[in-house]
């Protein structure tokens, strides 16, 4: 099963254009199929809109295209709305801060959560603060007889030793900065309802996703490409495509409990800054400059090796990653100009 899960994608397939990029996002396993089979029902995702939920809303559709998928957020980008209610979901339109309006959102017994506050914590850290513990209270109330799988962020922990194989699901949480700790207060809401409520839940902390238009290894390959320095203060970085991601994720249904269940998902291997945007010089025929100062010590990273025992491996490897990125770059392909800003050591975003 391993196996063939590995061959679905290669560095020899095609990244060129917008309709390959969402093929190889959203095409599913047998293995979610039988997930989402052995889990009927109406299937809630909550932050539809962001940059990983019309994918999971497409990838759900196509493993289960028999059930009802209601598609939830704010919806400010009609194009969104678009592109999520052709794959036959069903978008719905609500402000998420407002328990007003999240009642009369339908009952499911699978719920994707995907809201969250990162950039602009710096300036307005009381929105992140609102975001990341206001709405997964409401939500936590009106969904806690469904099973939630609740995607958060690898920010919870402490830096660790950049030689290292990164911070285990064991591991202290002592997040840096108001982001990070908002995160960590989002992760405890929804433990309590779980162990309060029975909620079955899985909490997915992750580093970092990429599909060719935003992520870390985009950031490192789209500063080569257009001549500017890559910052080296973080050394190391996890990255994790964006597909594998979202597939981890509805497997994580058959992984929700009470008290919440806690998994890293990356990728397994550990992305050298210099070494990546060195690569990147060489195949976009560029030269590479590096910002001044010293690399860091302690950094952000993430070990996601339980995951990777559930679940396999991530489908697509580094090599694979890093010259989808290229091809994408190389053909013009759009970027959703959203920096994961890994190269940040304070905690503001």
């Amino acid at each position: 099963m391993l196996d063939s899960i590995s061959a679905r994608f290669t560095k020899a397939d095609h990244m060129t254009t917008l309709e390959e990029l969402n093929e190889h996002l959203t095409r599913p396993t047998q293995a979610e199929i039988d997930t989402l089979f052995h889990h009927p029902g109406d299937i809630v995702v909550l932050g539809a809109s962001g940059k990983m939920g019309p994918s999971l809303v497409a990838r759900i559709r196509r493993a289960s295209p028999t059930s009802n998928v209601h598609a939830v957020a704010r919806f400010t980008d009609p194009q969104v709305v678009e592109e999520i209610t052709a794959t036959g979901a069903l978008p719905i339109v609500c402000d998420l801060h407002n328990p007003e309006e999240i009642v009369h959102l339908p009952e499911a017994p699978s719920v994707f959560y995907l809201v969250g506050r990162k950039f602009g914590s710096a300036q307005r850290p009381d929105l992140t603060w609102a975001a990341n513990t206001l709405v997964p209270s409401f939500v936590g109330h009106h969904y806690r007889h469904s099973r939630i799988v609740v995607y958060s962020s690898g920010n919870v922990y402490s830096l660790v030793d950049f030689q290292s194989q990164g911070s285990t699901e064991e591991s202290d949480t002592t997040p840096v900065g108001e982001y990070a700790q908002s995160a960590l207060a989002r992760e405890r809401i929804f433990d309590y309802y779980a162990r309060e409520h029975h909620t079955q839940t899985a909490i997915l902390r992750l580093n970092y996703a990429v599909d060719c238009r935003y992520g870390t290894l985009v950031d490192i390959a789209r500063r080569v490409a257009t001549d500017q320095p890559v910052p080296i203060r973080v050394p190391k970085v996890n990255a994790i495509w964006q597909g594998d991601a979202n597939r981890y994720a509805i497997l994580a249904l058959n992984h929700c409990c009470s008290p919440a269940n806690i998994l890293n998902i990356t990728g397994p291997g550990i992305i050298d800054v210099i070494e990546t945007a060195r690569w990147f010089a060489k195949r976009l025929g560029k030269t590479v400059a590096f910002e001044q100062g010293t690399p860091r010590n302690r950094v952000l990273l993430n070990d996601a090796s339980r995951c990777h025992d559930l679940f396999g491996p991530p489908e697509v490897n580094l090599a694979t990653l890093k010259e989808w990125v290229a091809q994408w770059i190389e053909s013009g392909g759009e970027s959703l100009d959203k920096p994961t800003h890994f190269e940040a050591t304070d905690g503001n975003f």
